[in-house]
């Protein structure tokens, strides 16, 4: 028995050292990708410097993150790649054209194409959502695995969370870059951060309220609040897309 409790403790200090790691990762790239250049971009200004000179110089922030985590982790990331990718690509364009308003832009293309990317795993094996919830529980892989395949409701809820992330995105980005083209450039890039922000919180919001009037939020952390019962795990049959 006490070899037991040691290994569920090792365990849960695995998954609390891995949660915390993603926490602290998500709050760099945070940092590097919308604090640091939204001030970088009203201190040019405040230097003296043009506007479109300010927004590329102030793109050099997620860049210079999104590079160092390339050569830390020693492997090309995808991701990563196509987030330089649109950086090179809107400052090329803005270079050409003069505009600094391409430039603005690009946070709205970006974030449309992830929103693309994300309504496009629902015609994949595992949809978005679920695969982040696995990679953020990783200790609670092989139940989440264990349901997926099993219940059919538990696997519409993650298909519904997806839709529910890939719009919400589609919108933001609808957003950014309507304000890129009709307001002023200063006002931009201060309303840019303030709109991450307000998708991020709304769609995390609604994500806890759909998991807890579901009962997942309450099958994953047992405990945690009251179970209102709607969600019950079934020992259904695969449907197609389960393996």
């Amino acid at each position: 028995m006490a070899a037991l409790r040691d290994e569920t403790e090792l365990a849960q200090g695995s998954n609390q050292r891995e949660q915390t790691a993603a926490r602290r990762q998500f709050a760099v790239t945070l940092l590097c990708d919308v604090v640091l250049p939204v001030g970088l971009y009203y201190v040019l200004r405040g230097a003296g410097f043009s506007e479109l000179v300010s927004l590329l110089m102030s793109a050099a922030a997620p860049a210079l993150n999104t590079g160092y985590s390339i050569v830390r982790q020693r492997k090309v990331d995808s991701i990563g790649l196509f987030v330089i990718a649109i950086l090179a690509l809107a400052g090329i364009g803005s270079l050409i054209s003069g505009s600094p308003r391409m430039a603005l832009a690009r946070g709205g293309w970006f974030t449309g194409l992830i929103a693309l990317g994300i309504l496009g795993s629902l015609f994949t094996s595992r949809p978005f959502t679920y695969r982040a919830v696995k990679t953020l529980l990783p200790g609670k892989s092989e139940m989440l695995e264990g349901l997926w395949c099993a219940d059919p409701q538990f696997r519409r809820i993650w298909r519904g969370l997806t839709v529910l992330w890939g719009c919400g995105l589609l919108v933001d980005a609808a957003l950014r870059v309507i304000m890129a083209y009709t307001l002023s450039v200063d006002t931009v890039p201060a309303l840019d951060g303030a709109l991450y922000f307000v998708t991020y919180i709304a769609l995390q919001v609604t994500t806890h309220i759909i998991l807890y009037r579901t009962g997942v939020f309450q099958l994953l952390f047992p405990g945690r609040g009251r179970q209102p019962g709607r969600f019950r795990p079934s020992a259904g049959t695969k449907d197609e897309g389960t393996a």
